[in-house]
């Protein structure tokens, strides 16, 4: 993924999978705690449908779209953390996981455990279209 984009520009993009099926828009941006690079995004998938974590690295930008390197049926059943908190480590393990993602090192300054609002940049709050 660029690193050079403000994250924020991503919030209401279009997110597809890589078959372009359209898997929903992007409700919230996280980033690294260690590095404030972008790292995940919540996508809203349907109308009255939860948001689901996916990496932004492999992601791609093209146009105004989020294309995810994954199939629309794995990021539904990604695993359900809420949204509007902080992802901790072990939370972002398991994303990782079950994308088959190598799992990062740690960085030099990650948060300390019960900083709720650091790694989470924004989001619309809005329903998806």
């Amino acid at each position: 993924m660029q690193t050079d984009i403000d994250p924020r520009s991503l919030i209401g993009r279009k997110a597809f999978d890589r078959n372009g099926v359209k898997i929903g828009t992007v409700d919230e941006v996280y980033l690294d705690d260690a590095t404030g690079e972008p790292e995940w995004a919540a996508v809203r998938t349907g109308l009255f449908g939860r948001d689901a974590f996916v990496p932004l690295e492999p992601s791609e930008l093209e146009g105004d779209a989020l294309l995810v390197p994954f199939d629309k049926a794995l990021v539904k059943d990604a695993p359900d953390f809420g949204v509007g908190r902080h992802l901790s480590p072990e939370q972002e393990l398991q994303l990782y996981h079950h994308y088959g993602l190598e799992v990062p090192p740690p960085g030099p300054e990650a948060a300390p455990p019960g900083d709720t609002d650091f790694g989470r940049l924004a989001g619309n709050g809005g329903a998806e279209d």
